[in-house]
């Protein structure tokens, strides 16, 4: 196993090539759910790769996310090693959680990662503790919590505004608002809007294109540069699409809620072919088979690798070496 480089999205370029890698990451990962290599099946990302992509452009390593159960494009626009998130989807050893995490809880503190989260919402608490001690700690880090639609009307959301805006916090808010809560369509579920909820706190919040990565990353450099000047929190509410179903499962129970009408025209919008035409067609055939040699080597990691002893099943279920803060009665 060959160390893993770290992305950079820091040119036109590494931006083609990050959406590319999600895109064929989750290609891959359909076809080993249908095959049942990766048991239980995945919410794919296919569609909102600009999001991911755009916003990771803006941060720098240290920085940190919080993610959702639609949390590939996330975790590897963030730097994870595609090897061992596959590994961890097809819940082997070598995962990037030792198979213990799949698809929905995929997690890498060393590259700011705090986890992907299967609790619709979860993540943004997550976010404003990390980002509160980051900002007791005289840090400049920027935290990025990423939740869908469906979360506007969790309560936990709202605290973790509330809070975020209170303590002039420094996390960005990133709302992926692909129009449905599995097959909730949004505008039937949230009163109000998605900026609202966060204005109502006072907030800046503003809408983005989130099928355009350029004007995602704007959007997202705007927003990280004012919270890590310590000027509190962002929102952003990108709006974006799925190609795919809420889930693979959806292929076989064979939901109908939306029309090929409607998805075709999202997939008109395709952020994939848009950041394909600004980068030179030499250049992208270059990177096309890089990332294509990457994903047949991640597939074969994952594949040879061994599942966890079923006799550890309850070890890492609980911390350790924990110590309490000064003050504490022990």
């Amino acid at each position: 196993m060959t160390a893993h480089q770290l992305p950079s999205l820091e040119t036109l370029e590494g931006r083609y090539r990050m959406l590319r890698l999600i895109r064929g990451f989750e290609q891959r990962a359909l076809a080993l759910v249908k095959s049942g290599e990766i048991v239980g099946g995945i919410h794919p990302y296919i569609g909102q790769e600009a999001v991911a992509v755009g916003v990771c452009a803006a941060l720098r390593p240290d920085d940190r996310i919080t993610s959702t159960h639609r949390g590939h494009g996330h975790v590897l626009a963030k730097g994870a090693d595609p090897r061992r998130l596959m590994a961890e989807l097809a819940g082997r050893e070598s995962g990037l959680n030792q198979g213990r995490g799949g698809s929905m809880h995929a997690a890498d503190l060393s590259l700011g990662i705090l986890g992907a989260n299967g609790i619709v919402g979860a993540g943004a608490p997550i976010a404003v503790g990390a980002a509160w001690a980051a900002q007791q700690a005289g840090e400049d880090r920027v935290v990025v919590s990423f939740f869908g639609d469906g979360a506007l009307n969790q309560g936990v959301l709202l605290e973790s505004l509330n809070l975020a805006a209170m303590w002039r916090l420094p996390v960005l808010f990133v709302c992926e608002n692909n129009g449905y809560a599995t097959t909730l369509p949004a505008a039937t579920a949230v009163a109000g809007s998605a900026l609202g909820r966060a204005q109502a706190f006072g907030i800046p919040a503003v809408p983005v294109d989130g099928m355009d990565t350029e004007a995602v990353r704007e959007a997202a450099v705007r927003a990280v540069a004012r919270a890590r000047a310590g000027d509190g929190p962002a929102f952003l509410e990108c709006h974006t699409y799925r190609f795919e179903g809420h889930h693979t499962m959806e292929r076989r129970m064979k939901v109908n809620y939306r029309t090929a009408e409607e998805i075709e025209d999202w997939r008109s919008r395709d952020p994939l072919p848009r950041a394909a035409a600004a980068v030179a067609p030499a250049r992208r055939a270059v990177i096309d088979l890089r990332v294509d040699a990457e994903l047949d080597e991640a597939e074969r990691f994952a594949l040879a690798a061994a599942h966890p002893d079923p006799a550890g099943a309850c070890d890492h279920l609980y911390a350790s070496g924990l110590r309490p803060r000064a003050g504490a009665v022990g």
